[in-house]
């Protein structure tokens, strides 16, 4: 495949992409490393679906694929002891399979691993001379940043997720947008350190189901990879999904990153008395007639949970294996 068709397919989806210009060079060698870091903190579920998809078609695109399964940043975060974080992380390994990334080319990394050396804790404080503590608190993850008297680790936690990308010699870094501001760091820091940026890719955050900022397995607002059929149908229920609206709706969003990247058609099932089954061959569709109030929200949260019970159906499986 050539470098430009390489190109428009990881555009796809991206939010975000700095530069274009370095990834076509970065997608000119022969093993270029993509890497995203995962805190194990609890469930893995659609928001991190999203960028793991992305990861699964970049490996077939040829890139070597790094996860970082960030232990110390869960730690650093309040997240528990060290062992139970490493119990989660295994987990979420096994999520990640499940979710299609080849396991023996896929390189997992846990933070521990790599971030208690030498070097490492030296590039952290070289960092840190670089970077004033207005820069670094804005960095900071939004629950820190609203907290009234944030802990110290709030602030080390990004210059550390900067260094990550040096230790692991990424040439992309993949994140949600919600990333943007580490990512801009480290592409204007890395530099002074002698040390070439990565380029920063950025996916959209898939909001919560109650419509807040994002799916958090610490806000209970999310559709987990191995839940069962009933409980995705329980939540799916009672999800956010305003009339004729696409504003924080995180249904539409479920039918765009998903639901149409799976399947060519998507038939929305209603009784016969309220016009009975209606077809969409694209995503652009299925919102113009949400917005014109063509679809119930209960028909089209319904559906809804039918396809994702469907297309996760392979991922409930091998964790079922996994957990026998």
């Amino acid at each position: 495949m050539e470098t430009k068709e390489k190109l428009e397919k990881i555009k796809q989806g991206a939010a975000e992409i700095i530069t274009e210009k370095e990834l076509e060079e970065v997608l000119s060698k022969s093993n270029p490393r993509v890497y995203v870091g995962y805190e194990p903190s609890g469930k893995i579920h659609l928001g991190h679906a999203l960028s793991v998809n992305k990861l699964v078609q970049m490996q077939s695109l040829g890139f070597n694929v790094v996860v970082l399964l960030a232990d110390l940043h869960a730690y650093l975060n309040g997240k528990g002891s060290l062992e139970q974080i490493k119990k989660i992380a295994e987990y979420n390994k096994q999520c990640f399979i499940a979710l299609g990334l080849d396991q023996e080319r896929t390189e997992f990394v846990l933070g521990s691993e790599i971030q208690l050396k030498g070097d490492y804790f030296l590039d952290v404080q070289r960092l840190a001379l670089q970077t004033t503590l207005l820069r670094a608190k804005r960095s900071m993850d939004l629950v820190g940043r609203r907290e009234e008297n944030p802990k110290v680790a709030r602030v080390i936690y990004p210059l550390m997720q900067v260094i990550d990308m040096v230790a692991l010699r990424v040439d992309v870094a993949l994140g949600g947008m919600d990333q943007r501001k580490i990512h801009m760091l480290a592409r204007d820091n890395l530099p002074k350190l002698g040390y070439s940026s990565p380029v920063c890719m950025h996916l959209p955050i898939i909001h919560g189901l109650d419509g807040d900022e994002k799916m958090s397995s610490s806000k209970e607002n999310f559709i987990a990879i191995d839940d069962a059929p009933e409980v995705i149908r329980k939540k799916m229920k009672k999800a956010y999904c305003p009339i004729g609206s696409k504003e924080r709706n995180p249904v539409l969003e479920i039918y765009k990153y998903f639901i149409f990247n799976e399947y060519k058609e998507v038939e929305i099932k209603r009784p016969e008395k309220f016009g009975g089954n209606i077809s969409f061959k694209s995503y652009e569709e299925l919102e113009n007639a949400y917005l014109r109030e063509e679809i119930h929200p209960q028909d089209l949260k319904t559906s809804a949970s039918e396809y994702l019970i469907d297309m996760l159906s392979d991922v409930r499986e091998y964790m079922r294996q996994k957990e026998g």
